[in-house]
C-alpha cells in the first residue's frame, strides 16, 4: 500500500509588535528625558545670563566710581597754590577752594577746583561740582547747575550711594621756631596743622533686568589738597 506523499507545512511568523502598554511606557520614559534635558538648558542659560548681568553691573558700578574718585581726588586743586606760601612783604594768601566737601556722611557732595588759566583767586560757577543720587541714578554736577546722570537707570538701579568723610590732623608744631602761647592753643590758631582727608566711597546697585543680580564697590579716596590750619606764634 503506497503511503501519500508528505505535506509540506509553512512555518509561522514568531515575530510581533508592541503592545499598547509598552508604547505608552516607552512615550513616558522618553518625554521625561526630554523634559529633563529641557529642564538642564533653561537652567544653564539662567545661569549664563545672571552671570552677564553681574558682569555688566560691576562694570557699570566700576567705572561710575573710578569716574568718582578721579574727579574727588580735584577737590581744593588751586591754581597759584604758591601764593599760599609767606614770603617777605606779601601775606599768603588762603585757598579758596580748600573747604572740606562733606562734613558727615551723605549721599550727595559738593566741592570745587580751579579751572581758570590764570587763577582770579575766587569760586566761580563753573568750577562748582558734584555728585548726587536721584531716582535711582548717579548724577554728575557740571558746573553752572547743570546735571547730567552718571548711570543709565534703563540698565541698573542705584541703591546706595554714600561718600563719608574722615579727616587725620598732623601737628606741625615741630617746624615752628617759637613755642604757641597758652591763648593761641587754646584757641586752636597755633601751632599749624596739616588735615589729611579723604572720602570712603560706596556705590551699590541692581540689574534692572533681574532684581537679584546685585552688586556694591566699596574704595577710600584721599583728597590731593591736604588743608593747613593754624600757624606759628609770631
Amino acid at each position: 500500500m503506497q503511503r501519500p506523499p508528505p505535506r509540506h507545512t509553512v512555518p509561522r511568523c514568531s515575530a510581533r509588535g508592541f503592545s499598547l502598554v509598552e508604547l505608552l511606557v516607552g512615550l513616558a520614559v522618553g518625554l521625561l528625558a526630554v523634559a529633563a534635558v529641557a529642564t538642564l538648558f533653561a537652567a544653564q542659560l539662567r545661569e549664563q545670563r545672571a552671570l552677564w548681568l553681574e558682569a555688566r553691573l560691576m562694570q557699570d558700578l566700576g567705572g561710575a566710581a573710578d569716574l568718582i574718585a578721579r574727579d574727588l581726588r580735584r577737590a581744593g586743586y588751586w591754581g597759584d597754590a604758591a601764593a599760599g606760601v609767606w614770603t617777605p612783604g606779601a601775606a599768603p594768601r588762603t585757598n579758596p577752594y580748600a573747604a572740606a566737601p562733606l562734613a558727615a556722611a551723605s549721599d550727595a557732595v559738593a566741592y570745587a577746583y580751579s579751572r581758570d588759566a590764570t587763577e582770579n583767586h575766587a569760586v566761580d560757577d563753573a568750577e562748582r561740582f558734584g555728585w548726587r543720587l536721584r531716582d535711582g541714578a548717579v548724577e554728575l554736577l557740571l558746573g553752572g547747575g547743570r546735571w547730567q546722570a552718571l548711570t543709565d537707570a534703563s540698565l541698573l538701579t542705584i541703591t546706595d550711594f554714600s561718600l563719608t568723610p574722615s579727616v587725620e590732623e598732623i601737628d606741625l608744631s615741630g617746624l615752628c621756631v617759637r613755642p604757641c602761647d597758652a591763648a593761641a592753643a587754646a584757641a586752636g590758631t597755633c601751632p599749624p596743622r596739616q588735615q589729611v582727608r579723604s572720602m570712603a566711597l560706596r556705590i551699590a546697585g541692581r540689574a534692572a533686568g533681574d532684581a537679584r543680580v546685585t552688586r556694591a564697590v566699596e574704595m577710600r579716596v584721599r583728597l590731593r589738597n591736604d588743608l593747613i590750619t593754624g600757624a606759628c606764634a609770631a
